[in-house]
């Protein structure tokens, strides 16, 4: 009985894994040869096309906070989700980064010529895939970034359960103990290796 549920939890918790763990192999893979990326799209692994450029009149106060006036910008472009902000040290320019798997886009802020420049994103598989390694959760109020966290937390959970019944149905079939241990403790020994010698 318990042997049975116990490949049932293996099997359901590889299947619940299948499209987490082909993603970060994936990304994985990208983040690994960047270099050769770089030279397929010719030296730059980003893309920013131009989408449009337009008069803003939002007026700020000069200690505004570049957070502030990232939101602000946001909610008035209609382009609410998570985002990165950064002001010039001169205060004359704020780019605010709006992160997005498919289309991410950059929106430049000149205060001086109180003009937006809007930039998207050109689709690439090593940037997208490497987005999608990276992105984190619970870090703004956004609830689809916070359900995303929330996934990845399921997924962690799932891949831990996925090994030990995994060790348990290995340890269970006597006849593959000696080669299981093999492949155990290479797995260890080139992780022990790589850990202290890179």
């Amino acid at each position: 009985m318990i042997s049975k549920l116990n490949r049932r939890t293996h099997m359901y918790a590889a299947l619940f894994l299948t499209p987490w763990v082909l993603m970060y192999a994936l990304s994985t893979i990208v983040m690994n040869h960047r270099e050769q990326f770089k030279e397929y799209y010719g030296g730059a692994l980003v893309q920013w096309e131009h989408e449009r450029e337009q008069p803003y009149t939002g007026k700020f106060t000069p200690e505004t906070n570049a957070r502030f006036m990232g939101e602000q910008i946001m909610r008035d472009l209609q382009l609410n989700g998570n985002f990165n902000v950064n002001m010039s040290k001169n205060r004359q320019k704020l780019t605010i980064l709006r992160t997005h798997p498919v289309t991410p886009r950059r929106i430049t802020y000149s205060l001086a010529e109180g003009k937006l420049l809007i930039e998207k994103q050109e689709l690439r598989i090593q940037p997208f895939l490497e987005s999608l390694h990276r992105r984190r959760g619970f870090q703004r109020m956004v609830l689809l970034d916070n359900l995303w966290g929330a996934a990845v937390d399921a997924v962690i959970v799932a891949m831990v359960v996925w090994i030990l019944s995994g060790l348990w149905m290995w340890w269970e079939l006597k006849l593959t103990r000696r080669t299981g241990a093999v492949f155990l403790s290479s797995g260890l020994v080139l992780f022990t290796v790589f850990l202290f010698t890179i």
